[in-house]
């Protein structure tokens, strides 16, 4: 058992954009990486959401993925409702807050898939241990 508190040692900030629609929830083909691991291990403290399409929105689920190396295993999942996005509008943003996902190793990472063909940008807010 650890003596002392293991705190986060180096901030990170990731993006990726996803854009073609994929239905699997156990085997993403159209998938992008949000964030890999690090060899001491990484805590993903936040994911956030957000369509990039100007004018009318189509509503979406983003799917969240850890992915082992070998295999996907569904997380989480953030619903994108309809929106008419303007130069006065907002598109839509959703985010999740997580106190338990934790990635061991640089062989773990968290991958997202969107549920319709739209540009969805995926931003994780971590810390590596």
């Amino acid at each position: 058992m650890a003596t002392s508190p293991q705190f986060a040692a180096t901030p990170r900030l990731t993006a990726v954009s996803v854009a073609t629609a994929d239905s699997s929830f156990t085997s993403p083909t159209n998938v992008g990486t949000l964030i890999t691991g690090a060899s001491t291990g990484t805590r993903v403290n936040e994911i956030v959401a957000t369509v990039a399409v100007s004018g009318l929105s189509t509503a979406a689920v983003v799917r969240i993925f850890i992915f082992d190396g070998t295999t996907y295993f569904l997380f989480d999942t953030l619903t994108l409702s309809v929106a008419t996005s303007s130069a006065s509008v907002a598109s839509t943003r959703v985010s999740a807050t997580y106190s338990n996902l934790i990635l061991p190793s640089a062989s773990w990472s968290v991958r997202v898939t969107t549920s319709v063909s739209q540009a969805t940008h995926v931003t994780a807010l971590a810390a590596d241990l």
